[in-house]
């Protein structure tokens, strides 16, 4: 497992080009755009319910942050496609 210092960092500059490839595809317009806001409202609330779930469960924050990374690398190959 990676310090979780260490982690955070991966997932911030990660989130980073995630950001990036949405703000793309917003500007573009159209449907396209106004699904991926959708999606990521939807993807918010329910990473950060399934982040509860994993604390309140017993799981660390390491155990949140390689998730959140998980999420981010899949919207990546996602966006990028």
């Amino acid at each position: 497992m990676l310090n979780p210092f260490y982690a955070a960092f991966l997932l911030a500059v990660e989130a980073q080009k995630v950001v990036e490839l949405r703000l793309v595809r917003i500007a573009w317009g159209g449907a396209e755009a106004q699904a991926e806001m959708v999606s990521m409202v939807e993807e918010k609330v329910l990473a950060a319910m399934e982040a509860t779930n994993t604390l309140m469960t017993g799981g660390s924050a390491g155990d949140v942050l390689a998730r959140y990374r998980e999420l981010v690398a899949d919207n990546t190959r996602r966006l990028t496609a």
